[in-house]
């Protein structure tokens, strides 16, 4: 049976987070571009909690970059911190 984010929002609420955040990792395997299973997964990771004060824009930018081009603009912000 394929998960899908449904499942794990239903973990989710009964308080199954390990079995919530399983879930949304195996969306995100099927569907990399998947943001609510990604967004999921560092909500209940704690990701987010350890990057307070962070561009959210670039990383964003950072999550979803594709071409070499997107990756040089993100070196180049870089390098302007």
């Amino acid at each position: 049976m394929k998960n899908t984010i449904t499942e794990a929002q239903i973990y989710e609420a009964q308080g199954l987070r390990d079995d919530a955040l399983e879930v949304y990792k195996n969306v995100l395997k099927a569907d990399p571009q998947n943001k609510d299973a990604m967004s999921a997964i560092l909500r209940l990771s704690g990701v987010r909690r350890e990057l307070r004060g962070v561009n959210e824009t670039m990383l964003d930018f950072f999550f979803n970059m594709k071409t070499k081009e997107e990756i040089n603009e993100f070196k180049r912000w870089l390098l302007k911190l």
